[in-house]
């Protein structure tokens, strides 16, 4: 038994960065016309994280946004979820997200966010 727990640990280790890599993967897209400024919250049905840069918005109709940050926002890809506040009914580039630790709501890195580009997403 003793000889089993090292293998295992040895295929634990071994098999994580590659789960890494995966979780982290963006996938393919093509262009689907052209970037939009603004986007309304209320066709907004789910904000997919990729990674600390890639954040793809699925629309209602099945339509997807990918924003690509700036710059990378510090543990967004990690933790895979962020906050906004907006005085309007849209999400704009302008705008601000802060990414949410944890098991909490406590907030971490804030970023801004970039254009919204319409794209296909490849199957």
């Amino acid at each position: 038994m003793r000889l089993l727990f090292p293998a295992a640990l040895a295929l634990a280790v071994a098999a994580a960065p590659g789960a890494a890599r995966d979780r982290n993967a963006v996938p393919a897209a093509a262009s689907a016309g052209k970037p939009q400024s603004c986007i309304p919250l209320r066709n907004i049905r789910e904000t997919l994280v990729r990674n600390d840069q890639v954040i793809d918005f699925r629309m209602t109709g099945g339509r997807y946004y990918r924003v690509t940050l700036d710059q990378p926002c510090p543990q967004l890809g990690f933790e895979r979820r962020f906050s906004y506040a907006t005085s309007l009914s849209q999400l704009c580039q302008q705008d601000i997200i802060t990414v949410l630790v944890g098991t909490t709501t406590m907030p971490g890195a804030s970023c801004g966010l970039a254009p919204f580009q319409p794209v296909t997403l490849a199957k």
